[in-house]
């Protein structure tokens, strides 16, 4: 094990243990526990996964997500992790890509410049030093951050903030106009306080807000409701695939956003043809993992509606993944824009969580997967 691995190694074991402490144990016996934590697992996936219908071993393991996967892209996981790099990446498939505006830094608002795609950011010198090289590469300095957003939400009526490091949906922001002011996830805000808080941002992009297609806002139209799609690339075969993907579906509990882990539910996505099964949700009062047919707040039909135009956006996924083999592992959202399988990525994820996908099944019990995995050291 050399220094990176090492360092990434212990860095994994330290997450693992913080989200043990952090999340709650569904009333387990200590005994029970320990047994999960023996295989690997945090407490709670003895509550979300079906071990008495999957052998243990089919699964992704909590520890083999925080130590194995994070390592798999390599010194290309920040072409995902830094979002300024990812939206030039992006640039390559306009047809996918989510505008971003700026960058805020300090009150100053850095305006990105569409029009010149010439200088890549360099990735040498670790994060930080990367994110420089590409805010020096692809902005241009206007003062009075606070005011060029309030006057872009006047004009566009909504926006989206996101810290240029952070993943899985924390730190987002869904900033919008209304009769009387504005909202920033849902809190009302008046001209002077929403400036004085987009200048105290550090390091925030800010992005187009995507509107999703009619079957998505149907739904659940309170939050954008995000497809997740894990993508693998095969290195025998020359092409990514699908390793699994879910519909993500917000609720009233999981607030601004779809996010499972705070609430929102999963439906997994059949891969040939697009059809919803019943959605998940993590316990919320009861101890135990909750199953709908039906949206629990607006009543939608979920299992056995289906994604409009499917195998498009399939195959327009998979061309995607495959022309980045250099990042073979990458969990993609989509906000899917109309029923013709137009689409927007809004973030990809070089370790994405699992839970929402194996929640429904084991990963490791497709071979593929399995072979995977274990060609990059996931064991």
């Amino acid at each position: 094990m050399n220094v990176r691995e090492a360092y990434f190694t212990a860095q994994g074991i330290r997450d693992f243990l913080a989200t043990e402490r952090e999340l709650p144990s569904y009333s387990q016996s200590l005994s029970r526990r320990l047994a999960l934590w023996r295989r690997g697992f945090l407490s709670r996936a003895g509550v979300i996964y079906d071990f008495e219908r999957y052998d243990p071993a089919a699964f992704v393991s909590d520890y083999q997500r925080y130590v194995g996967t994070k390592t798999i892209n390599g010194t290309w996981s920040i072409a995902l992790s830094n979002k300024l790099f990812f939206d030039w990446l992006m640039r390559s498939y306009p047809d996918h890509r989510m505008a971003v505006h700026g960058l805020i830094r300090s009150g100053t608002f850095h305006e990105i410049d569409d029009a010149d795609d010439s200088s890549p950011p360099a990735i040498g010198g670790g994060e930080s030093a990367a994110l420089e090289a590409t805010v020096d590469a692809r902005t241009s300095a206007v003062a009075d951050a606070g005011e060029r957003v309030a006057d872009r939400l006047d004009a566009d009526g909504k926006l989206v903030l996101k810290w240029v490091r952070g993943g899985g949906g924390n730190n987002v922001l869904l900033c919008s106009r209304t009769d009387d002011g504005y909202e920033i996830n849902g809190e009302r805000y008046d001209r002077g306080a929403l400036i004085s808080r987009i200048d105290g941002l550090e390091d925030y992009l800010v992005c187009e807000h995507v509107e999703q297609g009619p079957y998505a806002a149907e739904l659940y139209p309170e939050t954008p409701n995000t497809i997740r799609a894990l993508t693998m690339y095969d290195e025998d075969r020359e092409e990514a695939f699908i390793a699994a993907a879910v519909q993500r579906i917000g609720t009233d509990a999981s607030g601004s956003m779809d996010n499972f882990s705070q609430g929102g539910l999963s439906a997994r996505i059949d891969l040939e043809t697009g059809e919803f099964g019943r959605a998940a949700q993590l316990p919320q009062g009861s101890g135990r993992l909750e199953w709908h047919v039906r949206h629990p707040e607006t009543g939608a039909r979920i299992e056995g509606e289906r994604v409009p135009a499917w195998e498009a956006i399939r195959e327009d996924v998979r061309g995607l993944a495959s022309s980045l083999p250099t990042i073979p592992y990458v969990g993609w959202d989509l906000v899917v824009t109309d029923d013709e399988g137009s689409f927007k990525v809004i973030e990809a994820n070089s370790y994405p969580g699992l839970k929402a996908m194996q929640v429904h099944e084991p990963l490791l019990a497709d071979d593929r997967v399995r072979r995977f995995y274990e060609r990059h050291g996931v064991r």
